[in-house]
């Protein structure tokens, strides 16, 4: 082939189709050029409506006029339509219209070929990528859209980036080894594509793509991406909130394995998703990792802690609570409101309402103002154990610091007046609410529509039900299932299933309170083989059965005399994932003693007593009335200390 330095180059239609087939094979190339002019004549332009036809042709021809180009002249009207420097003018000068002129003759995608191989400003590359996209309604294939990444990459353009990679992520959807092969045979920068890979995990994650973002993490280590905290963290938080704590794991693990250097936002994090699945020893693990890193427990990381020994804890979880309260207080961490209120209201769950005012005090004592989830907590665990004279008194202490009462605040008191069977100043609360004006939810009637069918003063309930409708409120399964069990505690089982018929036509589905309620009043009626046919209807219809499904319906079968169907319950129980509890056992011990097979029952009482689990009041009860005062000293060596310190 000819040289072509310091030569004029005339091109007529027969060269020019020369071109178009060397081209095509690959065996065409041209050397910088320093004074050459090309002339086109018509022809030229029928050369290129062969090109255009053929993307990897064109892709060719671009190259080829780029290496020509910038020291070449052009005449013809398809190679003034390729000028550059004049697209950078049109692109600057954001001069659409004359643009849209110029791309009669040459797509788009040949055209953005050329800016980036021409190396023009990245911002004007960036500016006709997005433009041509909305445009001509335009997805550019993956390895366009690399090679603009990698661009934008090289110019350190990465509010660019950003905004490509969330467009890319919420329009496109592409395997994620797809892309990050794309990125690795497309950038000559290994460095660059690391950078797009940990941006396009945090664009995953901001879409809400989050299955997506974790695949991402995983395959690049294959790849050899190394990320960054900026989407590794966002990551760990996106799985914890997504409730996929195996996954936040693997992330946690890897992070420390890859030796992407973590910081106090990773290991809060991570303990914060490990205590919310109730993995408190891994929690610990973690804090000691942190450590090693150098790293102090902060008040987030304690009050996560606290927080889920509170909701997540076994036996004695309070106990550790506070423990975790006094080590804050030795390493000089100062707890806050969050603190203490999370303390507060796990004492109040326990129904430990000495210690959650003993926590209150506590709280002002270092300075702190109770706000009103204090307040709400405490008022609430007072009147669930029947403390109604101090739970007002601290209601108009609250009202006296300034704090106004909400809707929460006034569910808690009108449980309160319930639980004392005080339905007339319930009601007036419910009236008072409206006055200041607050909405009622379907709690605040359900906890008194609750407490009159327990009553037996089942029209009444009907008639708040009814009210309900007039205050914009609509009825729930909750609400349904308080006057389900109020007609099945009156007997009234057909009455019921009517009120169930109502609900589904409602588009409300029975949950496992249903069934449970239901099972429990079949039970007592003495038919616990109808209850077991709901059994399997719940598991037929996809609700879950729950420990008080199955000691409810051993209950029924022990108090029948059927004991050997009440273990075949818990068998199945078993099978289904869930161990026998206290409950269980004092069901099936209480049975056995009903029909005097003693030894039988001793034997349930130690095999509780070797799971570990501990007995409960109501074991107490039943070792001393069904055991000891018919004259059956239970032996329980090695034991005995479990029932003994019962009092």
């Amino acid at each position: 082939m000819p040289k072509t330095d310091n030569i004029h180059v005339t091109m007529h239609w027969a060269p020019v189709l020369s071109i178009v087939r060397l081209a095509g094979a690959g065996l065409l190339h041209f050397p910088h050029c320093h004074s050459s002019v090309v002339e086109a004549s018509e022809m030229a332009e029928y050369a290129w409506k062969l090109i255009a036809g053929n993307a990897t042709l064109a892709q060719r021809i671009t190259k080829l006029l780029i290496v020509i180009q910038p020291t070449c002249s052009f005449t013809g009207p398809i190679f003034q339509s390729l000028s550059i420097p004049a697209i950078s003018e049109l692109l600057s000068k954001q001069r659409w219209s004359e643009l849209k002129t110029h791309l009669r003759t040459t797509k788009p995608e040949i055209l953005l070929h050329q800016l980036l191989n021409a190396g023009v400003d990245s911002e004007l590359v960036f500016r006709f990528f997005r433009w041509s996209q909305k445009e001509y309604r335009l997805s550019y294939d993956l390895e366009m859209t690399s090679k603009v990444l990698h661009f934008l990459t090289n110019s350190k353009r990465y509010s660019n980036i950003r905004s490509l990679l969330h467009n890319f992520v919420k329009n496109e959807k592409h395997t994620v080894s797809s892309v990050f092969h794309s990125l690795l045979s497309c950038g000559d920068r290994f460095s660059a594509s690391s950078i797009i890979a940990d941006m396009l995990v945090l664009e995953y994650v901001r879409n809400l793509e989050v299955r997506y973002a974790f695949e991402a993490f995983r395959q690049a280590q294959d790849y050899g991406f190394k990320l960054s905290l900026n989407s590794c963290n966002p990551l760990l938080s996106s799985l914890v909130k997504e409730n996929q704590i195996g996954d936040m794991e693997y992330v946690y693990k890897e992070i420390i394995k890859r030796r992407i250097q973590p910081n106090l936002i990773t290991f809060n994090t991570s303990i914060n998703g490990l205590c919310k699945a109730g993995k408190l020893n891994k929690a610990g693990d973690v804090i000691e990792d942190m450590k090693a890193w150098g790293f102090s427990p902060n008040v987030v990381t304690y009050n996560t802690l606290i927080d889920g020994h509170c909701k997540k804890g076994s036996a004695g979880k309070m106990y550790k609570a506070d423990a975790i309260l006094n080590e804050m207080l030795a390493n000089k961490v100062f707890p806050n409101e969050i603190t203490f209120n999370t303390l507060i209201d796990g004492f109040c769950k326990d129904e430990n309402v000495l210690a959650a005012k003993k926590a209150f005090e506590e709280m002002q004592r270092q300075g702190l103002k109770p706000n009103l989830v204090t307040y709400n907590s405490l008022i609430n665990g007072l009147c669930n154990v029947g403390k109604l004279d101090e739970a007002i008194a601290l209601w108009d202490k609250m009202v006296g610091s300034g704090l106004k009462p909400n809707t929460v605040t006034y569910n808690a008191l009108i449980n309160g007046f319930c639980k004392k069977k005080m339905m007339q100043e319930a009601t007036k609360l419910i009236d008072d609410i409206a006055n200041q004006g607050l909405v009622p939810t379907a709690i605040t009637f359900n906890t008194l529509i609750d407490a009159y069918c327990k009553e037996g003063m089942m029209d009444e309930g009907f008639a708040l039900c009814s009210s309900m409708l007039d205050e914009g409120v609509l009825p729930n399964v909750s609400t349904y299932n308080c006057l389900i069990a109020g007609l099945c505690r009156k007997q009234n089982i057909r009455a019921a299933k009517e009120l169930l018929n109502e609900m589904g036509s409602k588009g409300l589905k029975a949950d496992t309170v249903t069934y449970n309620i239901f099972i429990d009043g079949q039970c007592k009626h003495g038919e616990s083989r109808k209850a077991e046919k709901l059994l399997n209807e719940m598991l037929n219809t996809g609700v879950k059965p729950n420990h008080v499904t199955y000691n409810t319906l051993m209950d029924g079968y022990c108090m029948e005399g059927n004991l050997k169907a009440a273990l075949n319950v818990r068998t199945r129980m078993e099978k289904e994932g869930k161990r026998a509890n206290v409950v269980t056992y004092n069901v099936l011990i209480k049975g056995f003693c009903k029909r005097g097979k003693m030894e039988n029952a001793n034997g349930l009482l130690n095999e509780m007593l070797e799971k570990g689990l501990v007995p409960n009041r109501t074991t107490y009860d039943i070792v001393r009335l069904e055991m000891l005062d018919k004259g059956f000293i239970p032996d329980i060596d090695g034991h005995l200390y479990n029932i003994s310190g019962i009092s």
